[in-house]
């Protein structure tokens, strides 16, 4: 086969730009990053070698190599680990293969200790090679298969690959170094990078010494040591590796558990939230070990959905060697490892929780996805939703239930709360005029799964969650701490009020009534009870989700309100009931405003406003 050339990918080309010119402070890193990638590899194939032994007949002992040519400023980085064919090279080297990769590209910020920890999340850590080398040379040949590859580039926008023969089961990396990176052609150099940001890697990295091989690193898998010994950098480094993550770890819990089912866990959480947090096609973060033999980083059953940002590895012994993906799925060993792994983090997480600051961060970063787990986790739902923190019309620090169930007014027994977007608007809606006059204290939920997980847990402690649309009866049974202005309309004006303007409104809505939650303005909009919130509907609208049909709405007026008493004086001559019923139409549509919804008709609004503007002035 001749010389085949091929152009980078579109998104390949922009990541090798960023990489290149603006990614990484301290490029070091290229090495850490392409030994990950050949521990991974080595990891890789002592596990298929298991099933297929066939496919480490030339050799079961994995290793990396690192020669330095110093007088040529050729650094060379091997692994005899599964290697990659013709097909590997285009995917792994020349495309970004993963799904949402445009989305990837789309949130770098231009931030670089950010954008740093997208792309090695992402996977590309291998581009970090072109920070020190002008051309790049990849001599592989994958496990089983006897054709050889090279592959070979610049890294300005193309690559060529050819067939080449006698080439060791693997992949080499040659660097040929950038006249700005030669300070990489020394071996002591080199040692003290791999034994910094590499120490831990569980394969022996040899480099050559007066002649003769050397292990740089310590060749131990980390998780194995006593926790005594490790350093937090050590840990810290680790997490890196891991994570392809460039952050550090908010949470470190290495421990073992012991009992019927022995396994070792070494856990992190990270600072910042992973890109794929919200990806439904996003792998699992966590590694599954035996005996120190990588089985598995695709498991999903080994960590549940709400804790997917948890990086990681666990190593049971309760696994054999050669366990195959249908016996993963079918054992009941990992379900006990799930389940001892869920109730150590939510442990762990109950301490951080007491430093409200510590705790904001890891809220900020992943609570979105973590508060999930009430609506999922029917065994831990309440201990979730004791370590949840939510926005209050209290303040602007989060909050969470217990601290909520403290303040609760005399004659509350419900945990109010609203679901909206932007909790400073939310804190300005007319339906909680009524709860700030009896300073009750209402949750603003603003995450979407705050539309669903209180019908999984409808009640906190045997308070129950009550919409404030719902509050109803129960809000006005709570005393209020300051008067609410003015007199309210006579039993018999307000019924006729409220008649004409149901006439008025025609099928437009459900209902028309009076509330107490009412305080400065004259009306609100609700939701029927049983209906979808506002805010969901408007939620499904945005994401183009079918509708079975829109929420049945109700206006509540109130009663006290000046302009009410107004209208409801004006309804009594018979010349002034057109302008009645222009100002009841104006209040629907002021009332579908302040919920952030557009007007029906948005010409007869504003005929309607300039025809009292008029008649104003």
């Amino acid at each position: 086969m001749s010389e085949e050339k091929l152009n980078f990918q579109a998104e390949v080309g922009r990541v090798l730009d960023i990489v290149v010119n603006s990614l990484y402070s301290d490029a070091d890193i290229f090495l850490r990053e392409l030994i990950s990638n050949a521990s991974d590899a080595c990891d890789k194939l002592r596990y298929m070698g298991l099933m297929y032994p066939d496919l480490i007949a030339d050799g079961a002992e994995f290793k990396i190599n690192i020669n330095v040519e110093k007088s040529k400023n050729i650094i060379t980085i091997a692994d005899n680990g599964i290697g990659m064919n013709h097909d590997d090279l285009i995917n792994n080297l020349g495309t970004i293969a993963k799904s949402g990769s445009l989305d990837f590209l789309n949130n770098l910020s231009g931030d670089v200790k950010k954008d740093s920890n997208l792309i090695g999340q992402f996977g590309v850590g291998f581009y970090s090679a072109f920070m020190v080398a002008d051309k790049v040379e990849v001599r592989s040949r994958r496990a089983g298969e006897e054709q050889g590859w090279l592959w070979v580039s610049d890294g300005k926008g193309s690559f060529s690959i050819s067939e080449l023969q006698n080439v060791q089961r693997g992949t080499e990396i040659k660097l040929f170094l950038k006249k700005t990176s030669l300070e990489y052609a020394d071996p002591m150099r080199l040692r003290q990078i791999i034994r910094q940001y590499s120490d831990h890697i569980a394969f022996p990295i040899y480099m050559d010494k007066e002649g003769s091989p050397e292990v740089v690193n310590s060749a131990l898998a980390l998780w194995t040591r006593n926790k005594a010994e490790i350093t937090v950098d050590q840990y810290r480094d680790f997490y890196r590796h891991i994570a392809h993550a460039f952050d550090e770890p908010w949470l470190t819990l290495h421990y073992k558990a012991e009992g019927a089912i022995e396994y070792t866990g070494l856990l992190f959480i990270p600072e910042q939230p992973p890109f794929d947090l919200f990806q439904l096609d996003r792998k699992p973060a966590v590694k599954l070990y035996t005996n120190r033999v990588f089985i598995s980083d695709d498991i999903p059953d080994l960590m549940p959905s709400y804790l997917r940002f948890v990086k990681g590895v666990i190593d049971t012994k309760d696994l054999p060697l050669n366990v195959s993906r249908e016996m993963l799925q079918k054992t009941p060993v990992l379900e006990k490892v799930r389940k001892g792994l869920v109730r150590r983090l939510l442990a762990e997480l109950k301490t951080k929780a007491k430093n409200n600051e510590d705790y904001a961060k890891f809220w900020n970063a992943m609570g979105k996805a973590f508060k999930e787990g009430i609506y999922e986790d029917t065994e831990n739902r309440e201990t979730i939703a004791q370590l949840s923190r939510f926005y209050s019309t209290s303040g602007n620090d989060l909050v969470s239930l217990d601290d909520y169930i403290s303040k609760m007014k005399e004659g509350q027994n419900s945990i109010f709360y609203m679901t909206g977007e932007n909790p400073e608007v939310m804190r300005n809606s007319p339906q909680l005029e009524g709860f700030e006059a009896r300073g009750v204290e209402v949750l603003l939920f603003t995450d979407p799964i705050d539309e669903f997980w209180p019908q999984a847990l409808p009640a906190y402690k045997d308070k129950n969650f009550k919409p404030v649309s719902m509050a109803g009866d129960e809000l006005e049974k709570i005393k209020k701490s300051s008067e609410i202005e003015g007199e309210e309309l006579s039993k018999t004006d307000l019924q006729s009020l409220i008649a004409y303007m149901k006439i008025t409104f025609g099928n437009t809505l459900k209902d028309v009534r009076t509330t107490d939650k009412l305080v400065k303005s004259p009306v609100c909009l609700v939701a029927a009870e049983g209906d979808i919130s506002l805010n969901l509907e408007r939620m499904m609208r945005l994401h183009q989700q079918p509708l079975a049909r829109e929420s049945d709405r109700i206006l509540e007026i109130n009663p006290r309100h000046k302009l009410i008493s107004k209208l409801a004086e004006a309804l009594k001559d018979d010349t002034k009931k057109s302008l009645v019923a222009d100002a009841a139409m104006l209040l629907l549509d002021q009332a579908l405003v302040a919920e952030g919804e557009p007007v029906k008709n948005p010409a007869a609004f504003m005929q309607r406003i300039t025809s009292f503007m008029l008649k104003g002035i």
